[in-house]
Formats: C-alpha cells, structure tokens, sequence
C-alpha cells in the first residue's frame, strides 16, 4: 500500500497520531477487517510494535478488536471517529474552561489582580506598547479593546475594513450602546458595504470620507490600536499594527480627529442618496 507521506501527515496533525498510528490505521481502513500481522506487512510498521500500535487504537476508539484466532480488528468509520474526537476536544475544553472559570472565583486570582494593579505603577509609559503581526491577532486585540471600553470607541477604517470588522463589532456594539459606550465610525462608504453600514448605524454614528486614507481605533481617548500597512497592498498574514495604552497620543489622535468628524457626511444622508 502506498500513501502519500503529506497525506498521513495531516492525518497525524488532524487526529494527534503518531506516524506508525497513522500507518496502521489506514491500512486497516483499506482492508476493513484484518490481523495484526497483515497490517504491519501493508503498512511497514515492524510486527513486534503492530500489536501495541493497534492497542493504542482502540483505546482512543479507531479500531474495534474481534474475539476469535486469529485475533482481527475492524476498521470504525471515519465519519464515526471525526464525531468522536470532535466530542472528546469538546469536553476537553468545556473542562478547561470551567477551570479558568474557576480560578476567578479563588484567593489566588485576587493576588495576581492585587500584583498587577501594584506593579503597574512602576512600569515606563514605553511598555506600553506592542506591535500586533497578522489580521487575526490584530482583530484579537481589537475586540478585547472593545469590549473593555467605557466610554467611547473611535474607528477610522477602509472600505473592505469596515466590512471585516463588522463581524467583530455586530457580535459586541448592541450591549456597548446600552452600556452608554459612544461610538464614532468613519470609512469610505459604497455599495460593497452599505449593508454593513446600515446595520451600524442603529448602534453607531457613521460618516463617510473619500479623502482619509488611514486605519485605526481608539477607546476611552486613552488606548490605541493602528495599522502601519495600506490593506489593499498587504496579505492578511502580514498585516502590521501597533497597540499603544498612552492618554497623551490617544487625545492628541481624537482632537484632529475631532475636526475631521465635523464635516464628514453622516451615513443617513449616503443611505438616502442611494434609496436605501
């Protein structure tokens, strides 16, 4: 039997197995019913491993043992296994879930509070600062952002920005209105995103601009994140941003800001032009 080495290596990253599992395994699935000499001779796994291999197996449940001489083994479906290992990562996780819960609720996680609120006072304002490599973490960052603010949120994005982002903001941007978080959103806005718009702007004042070419936000006039690359000229995976925790440049951002807003046009108006 020969299988692609790339082929049993996502099945080894898929499933967690080790290269001798796979081997095993795959072999029996093209067999359906087999011993553990057979397989080791299909797969080239040394006989004198097979037998722990095919144990190891069926203890994680992708293989079945029938009783009789010669001893054989059954090959469970793929589909059967998928839903099974997808159940025992579930329950893995709720676990470690409720155990991070937990910690919260303890003596210990009021030291570390106690630690951080403490030490912080002798951290440099320069510490204050991160650079975020890639979209996803940079989104990350971003939703943790909003949903600490207390305040206000300001974000100045892109066309294609605005659209990406929604998905963070949608899930989010109703219970900071009720929280009395005021939010200030500025894009280019067209017929690609005035779906988006409009259902931003329920909870969200929207203002459009053709002239602003730049791609930040920032909460409470005291925390900013913004992106150094132009996002129609850089991969996703190697978007760039810089996170700052720093009330002087985050004030000094919102009051130029502060007098772009005044004359942009409101997201009602672009919505009406267009009949929507």
């Amino acid at each position: 039997m020969i299988i692609k080495e790339t082929f049993l290596q996502k099945l080894r990253n898929a499933f967690n197995l080790n290269i001798y599992e796979v081997k095993i395994w795959t072999a029996l699935l093209s067999r359906g019913v087999s011993t553990a000499g057979e397989l080791s001779d299909i797969s080239e796994v040394p006989r004198s491993r097979s037998y722990d291999v095919l144990e190891t197996l069926e203890k994680k449940g992708f293989v079945i043992m029938k009783l009789g001489k010669p001893i054989k083994y059954l090959a469970i479906k793929p589909e059967d296994i998928v839903k099974r290992v997808k159940q025992n990562v579930k329950n893995k996780l709720d676990k470690k879930l409720k155990q991070l819960e937990d910690v919260k609720s303890t003596a210990f996680f009021g030291e570390l509070k106690k630690l951080h609120t403490n030490g912080i006072k002798l951290v440099e304002p320069s510490d204050f600062t991160g650079s975020l490599k890639g979209r996803e973490n940079i989104y990350d960052k971003m939703g943790n952002m909003i949903e600490s603010a207390k305040e206000s949120i300001v974000l100045v994005t892109s066309s294609k920005g605005l659209i990406r982002k929604a998905k963070i903001l949608n899930r989010k941007i109703k219970k900071l209105k009720d929280r009395g978080v005021k939010i200030k959103i500025v894009a280019p806005i067209n017929k690609e995103n005035l779906s988006v718009v409009k259902e931003l702007s329920q909870f969200a004042e929207v203002r459009n601009t053709r002239k602003i070419n730049a791609r930040f936000m920032v909460i409470d006039n005291k925390e900013v994140v913004f992106m150094v690359l132009d996002d129609e000229d850089v991969h996703a995976s190697y978007d760039t941003g810089i996170w700052m925790n720093t009330p002087f440049f985050a004030n000094s951002l919102i009051n130029m800001f502060n007098v772009v807003w005044e004359n942009l046009e409101d997201s009602k108006s672009v919505l009406a032009k267009l009949g929507k």
